[in-house]
């Protein structure tokens, strides 16, 4: 299955990419094409190739069949420094063992752009205080990276991930471990950004809530893509994550889920539970 294609062959794409690791598919046969500025959303259960098709698409990882192109040329054709300034990504955790302040790490997104052992130059500092500015950063700036909580950390790499001015932004479970409110900041900024951005998330309301297209994985394949009306259904939830939902519209439109207790009969040592 393919999210909605972009036009002309342009932007990032992959068509049919597999990869295997550890004698097995864990990519199989996935395309992709989000149109330029979108919001795209990958969900599916732990295990089901959502950061491993994201290390894909960002070249991180070779496919072993099938495509991944940049406006249409393959991207295993594409120099390196090219791709570095088109395409950045955001990973789950980022630490640093050296005392560098905001500012500086926001810094590090520009190295595509410069040459070896170049200063910054003046589009260089540009960038990083215009990033800085998106995303609420800018009284941080002289801060130091290790008194941050771990929302600031995830939005100052979003700020650095900005600062290389790319088209396209691939992000790997970016609300981990943040508490409602740093989950929410973070996800409107990102879809606010004038970027093309891939998001592996495992929250469907918040997948629902910010992504315009969805493509949900299972063991590795496509299983199903979409609008979230389109996608989040009580069906797909039962034959994707094995769990009972209800489904309804939400203020917005969007899809809301509740989920329902299990059935299943109680373990040893369980107690008993009924659904709603």
């Amino acid at each position: 299955m393919t999210v909605t294609a972009a036009a002309a062959g342009g932007g990032l794409r992959a068509e049919r990419v597999a990869r295997e690791a550890g004698g097995r598919l864990v990519v199989d046969g996935v395309s992709l094409a989000p149109p330029p500025g979108a919001t795209v959303g990958l969900l599916g259960p732990n295990g089901s190739g959502k950061s491993t098709l994201l290390r894909i698409l960002a070249g991180v990882l070779a496919p072993a069949s099938g495509v991944v192109t940049l406006d249409g040329h393959p991207l295993r054709d594409t120099p390196r420094r090219t791709v570095a300034q088109r395409i950045a990504v955001v990973e789950q955790h980022a630490t640093t063992q050296v005392d560098l302040t905001v500012r500086d790490v926001v810094r590090l997104g520009r190295i595509p752009h410069r040459r070896a052992w170049s200063s910054p130059s003046p589009d260089d500092e540009r960038a990083v205080t215009e990033a800085l500015t998106r995303t609420g950063l800018a009284d941080r700036a002289a801060q130091s990276w290790h008194t941050l909580s771990g929302g600031e950390r995830q939005r100052v790499q979003i700020a650095r991930a900005l600062a290389q001015e790319p088209r396209e932004l691939l992000l790997d479970e970016p609300t981990n471990h943040l508490d409602i409110q740093h989950q929410l900041d973070l996800l409107t900024l990102v879809a606010e950004l004038p970027v093309t951005s891939v998001i592996a998330l495992h929250d469907l309301n918040l997948a629902a809530m910010f992504c315009d297209h969805l493509l949900i994985l299972k063991d590795g394949t496509a299983h199903a893509a979409g609008t979230p009306a389109e996608v989040v259904t009580e069906e797909l939830i039962a034959e994707v994550y094995g769990v009972r939902a209800v489904v309804t519209p939400g203020e917005t439109g969007a899809p809301s889920v509740r989920f329902l207790r299990s059935t299943r009969p109680p373990g040893p040592g369980q107690r008993r539970t009924t659904g709603p």
